[in-house]
């Protein structure tokens, strides 16, 4: 590796995720974020660190290969779908402490519209950022369940969405698949090479290429850091 590459654990390190945290069983296979302050990363110097490879063959993939399809990793009693939807929403009603019963996603980052969510009946769906497919051409096929488990429910990686804009993102990358709020753009791919790096997932040619794209918009974006 040559000097001055910011790797993916030293990436890792620095993104501080909130709401769920990695479970004490996945423990030995996440990178843990560390409680102090540390400098910004950005974006473009996330990407260079990198891999570049094509795709791996999707021979395997299935939903169930990263686990539970909705898990409580952080043992606060709520599976990670609602704690999507507590952080995202606005004006949430919840039962049981916990199930989100209704509320506004104000603004939808993927349309930049006002959707309504009411359980059950609605048009707001929780996206991987990173799609597990996408995830799994790319390196996740390599891993234990326990750490597509982890991935599956990482905040980092889930932001609630129309769920029609979700099924048109389908398992594309950025290379495929932008979204229409063009005002998203550098914080959607900021999301994704941070998902990339902490995960240590490669990226392809074309993806890269979309990518350095979009940051000509926005050359200094920074790295999600959570809340």
């Amino acid at each position: 590796m040559r000097a001055g590459r910011i790797t993916a654990a030293v990436v890792a390190g620095l993104l501080v995720v909130g709401i769920a945290s990695p479970s004490a069983a996945s423990a030995a296979n996440e990178p843990q974020a560390r409680p102090a302050t540390y400098p910004a990363v950005t974006v473009a110097s996330a990407l260079a660190s990198l891999d570049v490879k094509g795709r791996a063959p999707k021979t395997g993939y299935s939903r169930d290969a990263f686990g539970p399809e909705w898990k409580d990793v952080d043992g606060n009693g709520c599976d990670t779908r609602n704690d999507i939807l507590h952080r995202d929403l606005k004006r949430t009603r919840i039962t049981n402490g916990c199930e989100v019963l209704s509320g506004l996603l104000s603004p939808d980052p993927y349309t930049g519209q006002t959707n309504v969510y009411v359980h059950g009946h609605s048009t707001v769906d929780i996206d991987h950022v990173v799609s597990l497919s996408d995830a799994w051409q790319k390196g996740a096929f390599r891993w234990t369940e326990i750490r597509r488990t982890s991935f599956a429910n990482d905040p980092l990686n889930l932001l609630a969405v129309d769920y029609s804009a979700n099924r048109q993102k389908g398992d594309g990358d950025a290379a495929t698949w932008l979204p229409s709020n063009r005002g998203y753009w550098c914080p959607f791919v900021a999301r994704q090479v941070g998902v990339k790096a902490r995960y240590d997932l490669w990226v392809t040619a074309a993806e890269k290429l979309a990518i350095l794209r979009v940051l000509t918009r926005c050359p200094g974006q920074l790295l999600p850091t959570g809340s």
